[in-house]
């Protein structure tokens, strides 16, 4: 496996104002859709997503407690490499939140958190490029 992180998501309360914030901060969105806004950050995208909408999509039950709302993602070039890695973390002792399925997106992706709480997605998008040395490119339309 190439170790890499390929995206960071904040889940915030609205979206529009986070955006807001991140370009007044002199940030320029590489794509905005649904309701999501990706900046490409050199090889890192940062996402802005709603925090209920992440907490659902990770499989973690936002009102108890425990999560920071944020999830790092590392994308693969294949569904088998989702399998895999998801895998080796159950073996590795992480807590899977989310098995292996086809996302919203036409994706492929799972979800854990390691021992300390750190919650991770491991993702197929073949909206994103992956450059050779695993990092994520995004091109807006």
């Amino acid at each position: 496996m190439k170790q890499s992180i390929s995206l960071v998501t904040l889940g915030v309360a609205d979206v529009e104002r986070s955006a807001a914030f991140y370009r007044a901060l002199g940030w320029m969105p590489a794509m905005e859709i649904q309701e999501t806004v990706f900046f490409q950050a050199n090889g890192v995208v940062l996402v802005l997503w709603g925090r209920d909408k992440l907490a659902e999509d990770m499989g973690i039950d936002d009102t108890r407690g425990g999560w920071g709302g944020m999830a790092l993602a590392h994308n693969v070039g294949s569904r088998e490499e989702v399998e895999a890695i998801t895998d080796d973390a159950r073996k590795a002792g992480a807590t899977i939140t989310r098995e292996p399925a086809e996302t919203f997106y036409g994706g492929y992706a799972a979800g854990f958190r390691d021992h300390d709480g750190h919650h991770w997605e491991v993702a197929h998008n073949p909206g994103f490029g992956l450059r050779p040395d695993g990092s994520v490119e995004i091109s807006g339309d």
